[in-house]
């Protein structure tokens, strides 16, 4: 008996049989029809092996099918976990420069140190904070990293000459656990998070890390607090991972000293809300700019935020949430403040098509939800996705057209936030979202949370911690 074998290979997908056959290249991303002759074997990317008997009585038209299947569940894992967050010099990480979890050590905090926990009701963004907290030093004369230490939440003793203090070398990662329907504690594509937090320390010349040993520290901090991880689906622990330079030394150079360090704290909503069905509205003013080609926009860092304060607090004394970050003289969309912006909308063609502003341009933020909320879209085919550039008068002009169907922002604190209000150069601007019966922005947004809390079982994007 012929059988149709499915190997382990990290060779692109290969089918050899009678008929016409797909071909997907995994490395290219390309899918090929061609005409291929005899049954033999069918090699994929995977981690499991199965064999499946190859029965010449059946229709080679079913074998054909089949394949197209299984090829198209590849095409599906393969756009859940590609990542547009990629380590832009992986040989800037290396493993034995790298600190080691298996190094970490632990010193819990004493009873008089326990702090009484809020009500789920009570929580604010970033108000509260659990009782502990994880520390890893960088020094440079002592040979890099040092060993990881998991403290009780304390003040930072640091040099007042601390170059994170005048020239601003410093940047931090946002992720969130969730406790899932379950009761067992999840985190959110941390990966992502660690490549992200990588680029930005080469960009501030600051020391890079392997992020899998970052991970599991931080799984062994969320373990011992995990107390203060909410009981609720509306509540989650973000963790605020940061990395300083502290060299005590003046001038501006890279920092040969450095301090890597995680706290956590039980949030609600960052939104303010006092009714559901009211979206955020957003400031958009071109006079002021957040970010420009071959800048820091792509990068967290403090020093992109900062400098955003006053633009912020203008848009509060206006009674709007937000500022809608507008960049050059044809006042391209780039993110919102805090969120990575998608818009919804019927195209020129007729189609239905969401669309976010590309990364290649570098000025905005590649977010993990960003990248979360493409890979469902594409997953799901129901309309087009694209990334794009678009500005404010392709806004202006399909919201006149009735063709403007939904803006939403995107991120870790803020999930995903439909957009109901636009003020643009004084103009209002009223963004239908909130008008659909079943608007896109909430399909995306339960699908998110059914993986943060276990309602989608053993999904790839949600890792347990034990």
């Amino acid at each position: 008996m012929t059988r149709l074998a499915i190997g382990e290979t990290s060779n692109p997908i290969k089918g050899v049989f009678s008929g016409t056959c797909i071909r997907h290249s995994v490395n290219g991303g390309t899918i090929q029809k061609g005409t291929l002759n005899e049954s033999k074997t069918f090699d994929v990317v995977n981690n499991r092996r199965a064999v499946l008997p190859y029965r010449p009585n059946k229709p080679h038209y079913q074998l054909i099918l089949f394949c197209g299947s299984i090829l198209n569940q590849f095409q599906i894992n393969i756009t859940r976990n590609s990542s547009s967050l990629q380590i832009r010099d992986k040989k800037a990480v290396q493993s034995e420069r790298s600190f080691k979890y298996a190094d970490l050590t632990v010193r819990l905090a004493g009873p008089d140190q326990l702090q009484s926990k809020p009500d789920v009701s009570a929580l604010a963004f970033g108000k509260y904070f659990t009782d502990h907290m994880l520390k890893i030093f960088y020094y440079e004369a002592l040979g890099g990293w040092q060993i990881p230490e998991i403290t009780p939440l304390e003040n930072l003793v640091l040099h007042p000459a601390s170059k994170v203090f005048h020239y601003a070398i410093e940047l931090f990662e946002g992720l969130k656990a969730y406790r899932g329907i379950d009761g067992k504690i999840r985190i959110f594509r941390p990966e992502l998070n660690m490549e992200r937090m990588n680029n930005s320390a080469l960009r501030t010349g600051l020391p890079t890390f392997i992020g899998e040993e970052l991970i599991k520290c931080c799984c062994r901090l969320i373990s011992i607090d995990q107390e203060w991880v909410p009981h609720s689906t509306a509540s989650s622990l973000y963790i605020r991972p940061t990395l300083i330079g502290i060299d005590p030394a003046l001038g501006v150079a890279s920092s040969k000293s450095a301090l890597l360090y995680v706290i956590a704290s039980p949030v609600g909503s960052y939104f303010k809300k006092t009714n559901e069905n009211v979206g955020i509205s957003l400031l958009a003013d071109p006079q002021y700019t957040r970010a420009w080609p071959g800048g820091c926009g792509n990068y967290k860092m403090g020093s992109n935020y900062g400098p955003t304060v006053y633009v912020q607090k203008e848009a509060t004394e206006k009674g709007l949430q937000q500022v809608l970050w507008l960049y050059g003289e044809d006042n391209q969309v780039t993110e919102v403040g805090t969120m990575n912006i998608f818009m919804f909308f019927i195209n020129d063609d007729g189609e239905k098509e969401l669309i976010t502003p590309p990364l290649t341009s570098g000025l905005i933020l590649p977010g993990v939800t960003r990248n979360s909320i493409l890979a469902l879209a594409t997953e799901w085919n129901e309309f087009k996705v694209s990334e794009r550039k678009f500005c404010m008068d392709e806004v202006c002009r399909l919201l006149s057209e009735n063709r403007l169907l939904e803006m939403f922002g995107a991120g870790t604190a803020c999930t995903v936030s439909p957009i109901s209000y636009i003020e643009y150069a004084g103009r209002p601007l009223h963004i239908p979202t909130m008008k659909h019966s079943n608007p896109i922005y909430k399909m995306l947004l339960k699908h998110l949370f059914d993986i943060q809390y276990g309602v989608i079982s053993d999904h790839p994007w949600a890792i347990p911690i034990e």
